[in-house]
């Protein structure tokens, strides 16, 4: 693998780690500031912890617009500042409501990240390493992850206001991110979709040298010059890749993912888990998070795309299947955190290893922005909605029933995998770009 290449999308990447950190560091949080402003159940899952989730729909809506028009680049320098003065603002909050808007701010980093940084990397990586380069970025979601349930454990015995630090630590790693990112080059198919062929050739000679520059510039030419600059994602030609980017980000978020790992102290602590158990627990999942998506990477640019959803697919139903279960019988002690552990597992060498560097893949390059955009906000409006409603699904019906109802739904996920979802390893972003659109054309 190219060492430069790599660099730079480790570089990129690191959005990545923002947002897994960002995503999860609320929850080392979360009772401590509903017991501080007395917020109702509702109040709480909605506007302070949900409203971070909102800022990612926004951010998730309407990130391809800078993306497309400013650059993939650019966007990720705003992603950097977006995190940082949302990590800042937040610590110093006094009350929910300035809180819930700092919370919001990070939040549209979060939106725009999966949309700018999966699109960057995919498009200066060599079709043979895509899978693992992009995939990095799920690599650096999930060490945020586990970073930030570490840090949450070890500031928690800071004082009534450990939640400060807990929030306010995350502008160190963003303001580092915003400095590194400076330093990588644009992207050559963004500017080859601006018609800047002269700087897209330097890049491409900068970060690939071994790369038949004037052959790939080519074939790149041909397909921004086969395709309208009017087009949509949403004409009859792309509707195949449309729905693909739906479906996945949609099975995505109702396996539970978000609600749990926004929740996962207090579902532990609702398995009869003490509180400080619940805390540790939560790093035992964001270690086995990592380490199944380093398996996860290594694997997709051998085994493919789809070959890892069919493994994640059947984990899934097995183990929430289990979850589910333990809830209905009243299993408690360690087997509610064994089973989690095994749909942690499931999620990292499937859907999470997956989700970004597929939907990346399906769209042709003038509409990569257009496509990532949509199948982001998908992803997002609904890991909004389903988080903001477990504490009040939980205290009204229950765990073991919602935990039922996403096994159910990776039953369906199974389906789709077995009968719709392409293989896309190995195959270069331009042919995958035609062949999809003939697909939705017919």
């Amino acid at each position: 693998m190219n060492s430069r290449i790599l660099r730079i999308s480790l570089i990129a990447a690191l959005a990545g780690f923002l947002f897994g950190f960002d995503t999860v560091v609320i929850s080392g949080a979360d009772q401590k500031l509903q017991l501080l402003w007395q917020s109702s159940d509702g109040f709480h899952g909605i506007v302070v912890m949900g409203m971070a989730l909102w800022g990612t729909v926004i951010g998730a809506i309407f990130g391809g617009i800078p993306t497309n028009k400013i650059g993939r680049k650019q966007t990720l320098i705003w992603i950097g500042v977006l995190y940082s003065v949302s990590a800042i603002g937040s610590a110093f909050a006094n009350d929910p409501i300035s809180f819930a808007a700092f919370r919001f701010i990070g939040g549209l980093g979060v939106g725009a990240s999966t949309i700018a940084a999966p699109a960057y990397i995919s498009e200066i990586a060599p079709a043979k390493d895509r899978g693992r380069l992009v995939g990095f970025y799920q690599f650096m979601l999930v060490f945020g992850i586990l970073i930030a349930f570490l840090s949450n454990y070890l500031l928690s015995g800071l004082g009534e206001n450990d939640w400060r630090w807990m929030v306010g630590v995350e502008a160190i790693p963003a303001i580092l991110y915003t400095l590194f990112v400076l330093s990588v080059p644009r992207s050559p198919r963004w500017l080859l979709t601006k018609g800047r062929k002269e700087e897209a050739s330097k890049v491409l000679k900068t970060v690939n040298p071994s790369l038949t520059v004037e052959a790939l510039m080519e074939n790149m030419s041909g397909e921004v010059a086969s395709n309208g600059t009017a087009e949509t994602i949403f004409i009859k030609k792309y509707r195949f890749p449309l729905i693909l980017a739906f479906l996945i980000a949609f099975f995505n978020q109702f396996s539970g993912i978000n609600a749990f790992l926004y929740y996962a102290p207090r579902i532990f602590e609702e398995a009869g888990l003490g509180a400080s158990t619940a805390l540790l627990s939560s790093i035992g999942i964001g270690v086995t998070n990592l380490l199944f998506t380093i398996l996860g990477i290594f694997l997709i640019d051998r085994l493919g795309r789809k070959q890892l959803m069919y493994f994640g697919s059947v984990g899934y139903i097995v183990s929430l299947s289990l979850v589910a279960a333990a809830f209905f019988l009243g299993w408690t002690g360690m087997a509610v955190p064994i089973f989690l552990f095994l749909f942690i597992a499931s999620h990292a060498i499937g859907q999470g290893a997956v989700i970004w560097v597929f939907i990346s893949e399906i769209f042709p390059n003038h509409l990569r922005s257009a496509g990532q955009s949509f199948g982001s906000s998908t992803h997002w409006v609904l890991a909004a909605i389903i988080p903001s409603t477990v504490p009040f699904l939980f205290s009204k019906i229950g765990p073991g029933p919602v935990f039922a109802f996403f096994a159910f739904m990776m039953v369906l996920q199974l389906l789709f995998v077995r009968y719709m979802m392409p293989e896309t390893k190995g195959v270069s972003l331009e042919e995958l770009g035609r062949k999809l659109s003939d697909s939705g054309s017919k």
